[in-house]
């Protein structure tokens, strides 16, 4: 029995339509965004005007490397500009929480909360109270820890927030995309 195909093979154009290169060039790049978008029952805005602030998408090791250095710098800073201030210290701390919050991709997001509490306490080593080396300096840490708590978990809280909001939006964009 001999079989007869209806359809060319998927690898070839179909007959009697011309070659890519013989199409005209709007027929190539198919129809531009805007009419893609009238055709779609959807109106484009026009981006908003301004200078806009960096919006990198960071993976949740690059979140983590990124809030831990930053940690340490800030550290290293309060401890050079303000002899070691547990309180300056505790107030950096809330913008790295959100800026790691803000700049960690959507399927990352949850990592957020978690790892900002290792970059609190990996940064107040240059910080901590400990001038008789490795063990007063560990003990100067988990003093830190006990007594700057409130901007640990006020950090964590408000980093917390900000993933949870941005992880329901995540979710309804790719709800609605299917």
């Amino acid at each position: 029995m001999e079989q007869h195909r209806t359809r060319p093979p998927k690898d070839g154009p179909r007959r009697g339509t011309p070659p890519p290169a013989q199409l005209p060039p709007q027929a190539r790049r198919g129809p531009a965004p805007a009419e893609r978008g009238a055709r779609q029952g959807r109106v484009a805005r026009p981006a908003p005007p301004g200078p806009r602030l960096p919006g990198p998408r960071l993976t949740g090791l690059g979140s983590g490397l990124f809030s831990t250095v930053g940690m340490l710098l800030l550290g290293c800073l309060d401890q050079l500009l303000f002899g070691a201030s547990m309180t300056v210290y505790g107030v950096l701390f809330l913008p790295v929480c959100v800026l790691t919050a803000l700049w960690v991709r959507g399927g990352d997001l949850l990592t957020a909360p978690v790892i900002l509490p290792i970059a609190f306490a990996l940064g107040l080593f240059p910080v901590a109270d400990g001038n008789g080396g490795l063990l007063a300096r560990l003990m100067g840490v988990f003093t830190g820890l006990a007594t700057q708590a409130g901007w640990l978990y006020g950090g964590t809280l408000v980093a917390g927030v900000i993933v949870l909001v941005r992880r329901v939006r995540w979710v309804r964009r790719r709800r609605r995309r299917t």
